[in-house]
């Protein structure tokens, strides 16, 4: 019988499993495995089971784009103490599995990033499970579009280079690049073996962007920024994303990176199911410090936004679940679509076909939310934890 391999059960009185709603109903948990979603009287009674009264269950937030968090960040100390610490961190955001994000750097710091991931992935630490794999964002972008990436870190790849991203696909990773300073073939090497290939910090025109997609691009990384906008006679980067489709399309909601009516342009375009939340979010977050450094550079918390010394944005103030709340509360998207942006979509976009969803089969990755959306809990392949938030 299946309720004999459950060793535990939370009863929710409102949860949200990925697709609907359910009220009064049970999960039975296996070694940080859903085993079932039923009613919560079909919860067998000597099963330990904990009461989940307020609030409201949902899928563990999935964050594709986390440079750094709790005071630290990712290419200053490319260790396995800052993946653990930041995914630490972005616990108290909602978020149970995340890709630390390396921004364009040194062939040393990259990495000794795939390194710390590696060992990260590897400790018994608890935060371990929530490190899915790496993201390499950079650094071969066009310099036009290279927004916060120190200009003499973006460099051409080289057969090497593309030798060497390739060796990753026994782990997740997704890396973001400019397309059009890609040799013919370079992208659909990286697809054939398995790296999930975004376009971003690109000026390709759309001709460049038909032929990538043919290669195997699939996704487009902070959508409208650090690429080449829609216009009349050339649709640019942008176009070439909101027209594609088939393509996943991350975009940061941190009411700075993108105008509301701009997330709804976005969201009427994108395929079905396509368009998701990432936090880009840096050291500040979860940390109360108002500023750090990158490339040697002080990067200063105002009003919100992450600003370097030109003034410019460099990364998000945000947590994930701050991301829902703002698609929800200020763009009007509805609140189970929010949610699966946030978890679902970015999930299924890096193939993780065990998150996004509560649901027999699925790891017991669990955010506890209560009305205002604010995050009480979370749980981590089962583990549960309680959120004190602090920026």
């Amino acid at each position: 019988m299946k309720d004999q391999l459950a060793d535990s059960a939370l009863r929710a009185s409102r949860l949200f499993d990925g697709e609907q709603w359910h009220s009064d109903c049970g999960i039975l948990l296996a070694g940080g495995t859903v085993q079932a979603l039923l009613p919560a009287a079909g919860i067998p009674a000597a099963l330990p089971c904990e009461d989940i009264t307020e609030g409201f269950l949902a899928p563990g937030l999935v964050d594709l784009q986390v440079n750094g968090g709790g005071g630290l960040q990712f290419n200053n100390a490319p260790s396995a103490d800052t993946v653990l610490h930041i995914a630490a961190a972005h616990r108290r955001y909602g978020t149970t599995a995340l890709l630390p994000t390396l921004l364009s750097d040194t062939a040393a710091v990259l990495q000794a990033g795939v390194a710390a991931v590696r060992q990260a992935q590897a400790s018994a630490q608890p935060e371990a499970s929530a490190v899915l794999g790496i993201h390499i964002e950079g650094p071969f972008f066009a310099a036009a579009r290279r927004g916060t990436h120190q200009a003499d870190r973006l460099r051409q790849p080289t057969a090497a280079d593309i030798d060497w991203l390739r060796s990753l696909a026994d782990m997740r990773c997704l890396t973001t690049l400019a397309p059009e300073v890609m040799a013919p073939g370079m992208i659909r090497q990286l697809s054939s073996a398995g790296i999930v290939v975004s376009a971003g910090h690109s000026a390709a025109s759309w001709a460049q962007l038909q032929q990538a997609r043919r290669e195997g691009l699939r996704g487009f990384t902070h959508l409208f920024n650090a690429m080449s906008p829609l216009t009349a006679r050339e649709p640019g980067v942008t176009g070439a994303a909101l027209d594609s489709g088939d393509c996943w399309l991350g975009i940061i909601a941190d009411g700075h990176h993108l105008h509301p009516a701009s997330i709804r342009v976005a969201h009427r375009c994108a395929g079905a199911g396509k368009l998701f939340l990432v936090s880009d979010a840096m050291a500040t977050v979860g940390s109360g410090q108002p500023w750090f450094t990158l490339y040697g550079e002080r990067i200063t918390a105002r009003d919100g936004r992450l600003l370097n010394a030109e003034g410019a944005l460099a990364g998000s103030a945000i947590g994930l679940v701050d991301a829902v709340r703002y698609c929800n509360r200020v763009v009007g998207l509805p609140l189970e679509e929010c949610l699966r942006m946030a978890s679902l979509y970015p999930a299924e976009f890096i193939g993780e076909q065990r998150l996004g969803r509560i649901a027999a089969g699925s790891r017991a990755d669990l955010v506890l939310l209560d009305e205002n959306l604010q995050v009480n809990a979370t749980w981590v392949a089962g583990q549960r934890s309680d959120c004190a938030r602090r920026r």
